[in-house]
């Protein structure tokens, strides 16, 4: 058995299993208005790629899928927020 298998954990991440959750709650309530939680999915799953690689536990899908998410719902945050400034600032 090589030490990389040996290191290797059977636990998945808590933090990793957090930040998906917090990057789905993100998802479901873009239309709410409270894709701030996006912020925190996205926190937690590069805190979790961390832990992951210093401990060796699985979980890095789980954290990247997070990261993902995150990244893409304030990627669709900062250009609503574009749009309709630029549709606002323009409607006088």
């Amino acid at each position: 058995m090589s030490e990389l298998q040996m290191r290797q954990s059977t636990h998945y991440n808590r933090l990793a299993i957090v930040s998906l959750a917090l990057a789905a709650v993100a998802g479901m309530a873009v239309l709410a208005g409270m894709a701030v939680l996006a912020v925190f999915a996205v926190g937690a799953g590069h805190a979790s790629l961390g832990q992951i690689k210093a401990r060796g536990e699985r979980g890095r899908g789980l954290a990247l899928t997070a990261l993902v998410i995150g990244y893409g719902i304030a990627a669709l945050a900062l250009a609503s927020t574009i749009y309709f400034a630029a549709v606002f600032s323009v409607q006088q």
